[in-house]
């Protein structure tokens, strides 16, 4: 059954950000290839290089995007996703016909496919097995699971995730992942293959192997798609199938997991202990206790052994107390582990004891390390629902001296005004605050003014003007503040919109170039507000002139209307 599109472009500038969704509009054009399938959208997009975008629809109709590109790589929604979006919903109406078509090829496909013989089949794979080695190797891999060597197939397990042919400088990165994963999968695969096969006792063995090995280079990868945590989640899941099928030594079996979760070299693994309640029985799961145990007593304050002895006490049904006492025995100094002493007790219904622990994770806090930020949080609700508003405020103040952010500042405006004294003399004091800290660079962020987003953030403009005018903004700030004023102050924010076209003569560059169409774009929206639309005519006319020999950045301003 065909469906209709599920996004629309509306969904396209949530997904991509307004910047990414405006450029998108300016590579319509460099669209080609567009393939619309049953689930899947696939195109080429022209930009400094050509790009691969893939847009997938859930079966709720989310929309998901993927593209070679850098940015894309990193996994944003980025411009070529969106131009591909927006090409597709220029021919809407066509695309249940154009799924309709896509079925009808796979469904073609598949009865032509069914109608070969076995001969002309073999003789179809072996064509194929010829021109692609990976293929070759993933069938070969099948192959083996089917057969009486497991040596072969716990080789070719292992072949699989190796990450040195993707790894660059020892790392394997984004844009490499996608591969790796892809490949990895086929060992979980091939596992399942071999215990339903009957080996499954072979297929504990190895998949041991495999997990001991992916878990020993997990941190070597950037897994920003979460690929590679879906082969371990897989490796886990047959590990788990084939001890229930096998049965191996309980006791063993117990060992072996308890050792595999607290090996400090593993930095990935999706088993649970307690998962295998029922492939250890009673001996094991005693064993798996009592090491648990052992492991905390003698290093209370690892982490592993932690998470270990509180999913122990969770699962078992231990007393609050003992819980406590694990936290206890670890606390952080940022207070961290106050507040998950507090949440545990809460939900135990000891609300005053929550909020002692948590009171207390903000007095112990560390002089070099403020508290953290849902301990704060955690705080001032219960003050807040106990009509502490005045202890509130004082808590924000605190925060927003120490660590001064738009963030303290906001908490601190929420809880003041709760109080009734935001306008008198709370604000002036925060704004004071801010100031003081932007003179010192303690307050700033990457060399922009906390106070200049604070007054934004009030809706203070004038005042945000005035401190941008003093030095305190940076280019972001002061290109934010000038859309802020754009339709009132029209004149001071084109002076701001050309100070920053400027610099960009002398550089090049395809974002180089996008920078200068948009800033070109809100200083046209200026001019047109003061009604001297001939003056930026003549000023995009010298620029014209001027940067001539850049012929990218003449066809992206034409792209633009520029």
């Amino acid at each position: 059954m065909t469906h209709a599109l599920g996004f629309t472009e509306e969904d396209l500038r949530r997904l991509a950000g307004a910047r990414s969704f405006e450029r998108g509009l300016g590579y319509l054009a460099a669209v080609s290839r567009l393939e619309v399938g049953d689930e899947t959208i696939t195109a080429t997009v022209d930009g400094s290089d050509t790009y691969e975008v893939e847009l997938t629809e859930d079966e709720d109709g989310r929309l998901s995007g993927w593209c070679d590109c850098p940015y894309g790589q990193e996994g944003n929604f980025c411009k070529h996703c969106v131009a591909v979006g927006l090409c597709v919903l220029g021919q809407a109406e066509s695309v249940p016909r154009q799924r309709s078509a896509a079925a009808a090829r796979t469904r073609l496909l598949d009865d032509w496919l069914e109608s070969r013989t076995r001969e002309e089949l073999t003789a179809l794979v072996r064509e194929q097995l010829a021109g692609d080695r990976g293929l070759r190797r993933r069938l070969e891999l099948r192959a083996a699971a089917s057969g009486e060597d497991t040596g072969i197939v716990r080789e070719r397990v292992l072949s699989l995730l190796d990450t040195r042919p993707f790894a660059r400088y020892g790392y394997v990165e984004y844009a490499d992942a996608r591969a790796y994963g892809q490949q990895a999968a086929e060992a979980v695969t091939a596992l399942r293959a071999l215990t339903a096969s009957g080996r499954s006792a072979d297929a504990v063995e190895v998949a041991r192997e495999a997990l001991k090995v992916l878990g020993r280079t997990y941190g070597e990868i950037d897994d920003s798609d979460g690929l590679i945590g879906d082969v371990v989640a897989g490796l886990a899941e047959t590990h788990l199938e084939a001890c229930l099928t096998a049965r191996p030594d309980p006791v063993e079996t117990a060992e072996w997991l308890v050792h595999h979760l607290l090996d400090e070299r593993n930095e990935a693994t999706d088993i649970d202990l307690f998962d295998y309640r029922e492939a250890l029985g009673e001996p094991g799961m005693v064993r798996a206790r009592d090491m648990v145990v052992a492991a905390w007593r003698a290093n209370p304050k690892g982490w592993a052994e932690k998470c270990l002895m509180e999913r122990m006490l969770k699962t078992d049904g231990g007393s609050v107390d003992a819980l406590v006492a694990v936290h206890a025995a670890d606390l952080a100094p940022n207070g961290r582990t106050h507040l998950v002493i507090a949440r545990e007790l809460e939900a135990a219904g000891r609300a005053v004891e929550a909020l002692e622990w948590a009171e207390r994770g903000l007095r112990e806090a560390e002089s070099d390390r403020d508290p953290d930020n849902e301990l704060v949080t955690f705080v001032c609700e219960r003050y807040a629902r106990a009509d502490r508003r005045t202890d509130v405020v004082t808590i924000r103040r605190e925060s927003l001296r120490t660590r001064p952010s738009l963030a303290a500042y906001r908490h601190l405006r929420t809880a003041a005004r709760a109080t009734g004294t935001w306008e008198g003399t709370e604000r002036a004091a925060a704004l004071k605050v801010l100031e003081a800290a932007d003179e010192s660079r303690t307050g700033r962020r990457y060399g922009g003014s906390v106070l200049v987003d604070a007054l934004m953030d009030d809706a203070d403009l004038k005042a945000a003007w005035q401190a941008a005018a003093d030095g305190y903004a940076d280019q972001q700030q002061w290109l934010t503040l000038a859309d802020r004023i754009r339709d009132d102050r029209p004149a001071d924010a084109l002076t701001v919109y050309l100070r920053w076209i400027e610099p960009l003569r002398e550089q090049t560059g395809d974002s180089t170039y996008e920078r200068m169409a948009e800033l070109l774009l809100s200083a046209r929206a200026c001019h047109r507000r003061l009604g001297t639309e001939s003056e930026f005519a003549s000023y995009v006319a010298a620029l014209r002139t001027d940067q001539k020999r850049k012929r990218k950045l003449m066809a992206t301003l034409d792209r633009h209307g520029l």
